[in-house]
């Protein structure tokens, strides 16, 4: 099977297509023939630093949608012929940049009928970070002040989304160029972080999916009693400090495998509630060419890579 891999850290060059055995299936496992794969932030973190994938030679990615074609002795959920989307085992090895991926039958669900591989590939990962951060830890109510850092992102318009489908006001900041956009997403005060001037109050949950500087930045928009979650890198010492000293809150958190989140994404997907941005598709040969573009920071939406 044709999967990306890299020799070395470094730039989207070090990404090339190479040739590797199909994988089998274990025990709870499917395989997963692999329709597109979606790209996130953390895959060029990954590439160029390693983290907690160590030292190469590995494979990037972890958004998958594709079709069941094989299931492992106990697999559930999911049946041969399916057509699924799934975030396997981050933030272990998924090797999603493939033809083929083999993973646990419970990291995935089946794709909604209406939805393309290339939507469905770019849920996964950001639409979990989302859901675990404003559901599972944030529980946003209707009628509270939800505010989504980079709104317009990956993970952000997708936050959006889901705080307006759980009857929240949402502010949420990208340059003015992209404000139609936040309206069209539902946010109710769109900000423009390049000004200066910008500023909003009585935030009862933040979102912050820019990092510390930001995070500092709108610290004092959040109303004491109220949660301010980190997602890049968790919550610097300064954001700790400086929010323990507002009677802010803070929570981090790190998205994980997670097949009751998908089913509530799915859901709200089959409900019209929610809708995937795809930005652009690249072939799995173009991987350097996604990856060059999404480190651009110029991207609303997803980028995804279709095999």
């Amino acid at each position: 099977m044709r999967i990306v891999t890299q020799e070395t850290l470094g730039g989207p060059e070090v990404l090339r297509v190479t040739e590797a055995p199909r994988p089998e299936p274990g025990p709870t496992e499917v395989l997963v023939r692999v329709k597109a794969a979606g790209i996130n932030p953390v895959d060029w973190k990954v590439r160029t630093g390693g983290g907690f994938l160590g030292e190469p030679p590995f494979t990037i990615g972890w958004d998958v949608a594709g079709i069941v074609e094989e299931t492992g002795f106990g697999a559930t959920g999911v049946r041969e012929g399916d057509e699924v989307l799934g975030m396997p085992w981050f933030p272990r090895p998924a090797n999603a940049y493939a033809e083929y991926v083999t993973a646990p039958s419970r990291h995935f669900v089946r794709k909604p009928a209406g939805l393309s591989f290339a939507e469905a590939a770019a849920l996964p990962l950001a639409g979990l970070t989302a859901w675990q951060g404003l559901v599972d830890v944030g529980n946003v109510q209707k009628g509270q002040r939800v505010f989504v850092d980079a709104a317009a992102g990956g993970v952000g318009h997708l936050a959006v989304q889901i705080a307006k489908a759980r009857g929240a006001h949402v502010i949420g900041t990208a340059s003015a160029g992209k404000h139609g956009f936040l309206r069209e997403l539902g946010v109710d005060e769109p900000v423009d972080y390049h000004d200066p001037e910008a500023t909003t109050s009585d935030v009862d949950v933040y979102f912050g999916l820019v990092g510390e500087e930001s995070d500092l930045r709108w610290l004092p928009a959040i109303k004491p009693g109220g949660l301010l979650i980190a997602v890049p890198s968790g919550v610097a010492d300064r954001v700790e400090k400086a929010a323990a000293e507002r009677k802010v809150r803070t929570e981090r958190i790190l998205v994980e495998p997670d097949r009751g989140g998908l089913t509530g994404l799915v859901e709200l997907i089959e409900a019209g509630q929610l809708k995937v941005r795809v930005e652009q598709t690249f072939p799995l040969e173009d991987a350097a060419k996604a990856h060059e573009l999404g480190e651009s920071g110029r991207v609303s939406g997803k980028l995804v890579l279709t095999v």
